[in-house]
């Protein structure tokens, strides 16, 4: 028997040989068992069961490490990492006396947090991404577009146009100005032309579905997406106040004007008529449909490359007027007896003395109805006689408020029709208001109408119509962004319906009638 060369082993060997004779003792004498005497012996037994397992489980081990040779300490340092945990918060291993280390008994796992989907609109599912090639490939007419074509001019003759002229060699900044210049930006195509080419990109016109929606007609978004991606090839001027320029979008032969010729073209207005397009957007939910296509979009030609509306230029309307850009010519006191007529209602031809013009009766409802939403009043109310008008105002700039007293004579402004159908109105110059508060609505726009459009007002008293100016505003990517995204749109829209709750509770108080006017 070998000495023990460890303290709990002299322990065991100690208490063992005091055990193994008391025990003996104690069964073959006949003294008499009493109870302390069976404590003693049980407990010795229960402690001799406990050593021959620890002896038995030490000389397993044993075999096991002399099986294993010199291979055990290989496979420990080829263990990846086992001292480390996942997540990184334990301390490293702690450094035993003998060299060995003491390896933490813990198992860590890391779980990955649930990935936050973001809030998709109706309908508007993205796909999965193709990857897309660019055909090069030479545009028909390239070679024909002008050479030098933001050069340095006299800025007088290039503000005094009538008409659309190609801006050959002109600067399009007006006198007092800040000049328009172009920008060069990332995937354009430089040389030959000064115009930019884009390269094949995503479309600003987004539609994850199917389907676009469908209030918007394949022809609508055939021309929101040639507005919002087609290449710019040209500049031209246009007779406007507002500073508004003409792009052509494709390729066509200079000097055209005062037409677009094959190619089409977009009305490029400032920054701060960016509510045309959300009016274009309304106008197509309203089942109206009298408004021209609009976008926005990030323009070069702008120096700080803030996003612009763009609205297709159609060169069927009706030549217009300079002062009041009307195709026909109305003042407030004929625009009353007119709405008194119902002229071409019911299909009845209206009486020459009745002094009515082309137009339809149902027209003027339509248009009435929807500039109060957008609280615009460059049509009917030019003078600003139906609300308190802000400093900024044109009506307040033009000194035109002090005309107030004479109505009857204050002209209508706007008022265009199509070559080939008169008895229809075109909404032109659509910039709404959406900071005019509650009690300065402007009601003189209602003033005279006793119908309004079935379609209208079915949207305006379901409670679809924000979701359906959340679904169709998201459309245009562009001009989603410029708002805020989601947020800043959300507020447009709660002006909107709330003015939609003030015209139904008009309605209700003057006894308007609801028609059907979709003739």
């Amino acid at each position: 028997m070998t000495c023990p060369d460890k303290p709990g082993q002299l322990i065991n060997w100690f208490i063992c040989s005091l055990c193994i004779p008391r025990v003996r003792k104690l069964w073959s004498s006949r003294r008499p068992r009493t109870r302390r005497n069976l404590l003693l012996g049980t407990a010795c037994a229960i402690y001799l069961g406990f050593l021959v397992s620890q002896v038995g489980r030490s000389s397993i081990q044993h075999g096991q490490a002399a099986e294993k040779g010199p291979h055990g300490s290989r496979d420990t340092a080829e263990a990846p990492y086992p001292e480390i945990p996942l997540d990184g918060t334990l301390a490293p291993p702690e450094s035993q006396g003998n060299g060995t280390t003491l390896q933490p008994n813990v198992v860590y796992i890391t779980l990955r947090s649930k990935r936050s989907k973001p809030a998709n609109i109706r309908g508007t599912v993205r796909p999965k991404r193709r990857k897309k090639y660019a055909v090069a490939s030479a545009a028909p007419g390239q070679a024909a577009l002008v050479g030098p074509s933001l050069q340095p001019q006299e800025s007088a003759r290039a503000a005094d146009v009538a008409v659309p002229v190609f801006a050959q060699g002109g600067n399009l900044a007006k006198v007092g100005e800040r000049p328009w210049r172009l920008v060069w930006g990332p995937g354009v195509r430089a040389g030959g032309s000064d115009f930019l080419q884009p390269q094949a990109k995503e479309s600003n016109i987004r539609i994850y579905s199917e389907s676009a929606p469908s209030w918007l007609s394949k022809d609508d978004i055939r021309k929101m997406r040639l507005l919002a991606d087609s290449e710019v090839a040209g500049l031209r001027q246009v007779s406007s106040k507002s500073g508004a320029r003409l792009l052509v979008l494709e390729g066509s032969a200079p000097g055209s004007a005062p037409r677009c010729g094959p190619s089409p073209c977009g009305l490029l207005k400032q920054p701060l008529d960016m509510s045309e397009v959300f009016a274009f957007h309304l106008d197509r939910i309203l089942g109206i449909n009298r408004t021209l296509p609009s976008v926005s979009r990030k323009s070069e030609f702008i120096q700080d490359g803030r996003p612009c509306p763009i609205i297709l230029w159609d060169a069927s309307l009706s030549p217009a007027s300079n002062d009041t850009h009307s195709s026909v010519k109305l003042t407030w006191g004929t625009y009353q007896q007119l709405l008194k007529q119902k002229c071409w209602q019911n299909g009845r031809v209206p009486k020459p003395e009745w002094g009515c013009t082309e137009i339809h009766h149902h027209e003027w409802s339509k248009m009435a109805l929807f500039d109060f939403l957008l609280q615009i009043y460059n049509r009917l109310d030019t003078n600003c006689c139906g609300f308190r008008p802000r400093k900024e105002d044109a009506c307040v700039q033009n000194g035109l408020r002090r005309k107030c007293n004479d109505q009857d004579s204050a002209a209508l402004a706007h008022i265009v029709q199509r070559k080939h159908d008169p008895r229809h109105l075109v909404f032109i110059d659509n910039k709404g208001f959406f900071d005019r508060s509650e009690d300065n609505l402007n009601f003189k726009l209602l003033e005279g109408i006793k119908e309004f459009p079935e379609s209208a007002v079915s949207v305006l008293k379901s409670q679809h119509l924000r979701q359906k100016l959340l679904q169709s505003l998201f459309l245009d990517k562009v001009y989603w962004e410029s708002q805020g995204g989601r947020p800043g749109i959300e507020k447009l829209i709660d002006v909107i319906e709330q003015r939609a709750k003030i015209l139904i509770t008009y309605i209700n108080a003057h006894g308007a009638r609801v028609l059907p006017m979709n003739e």
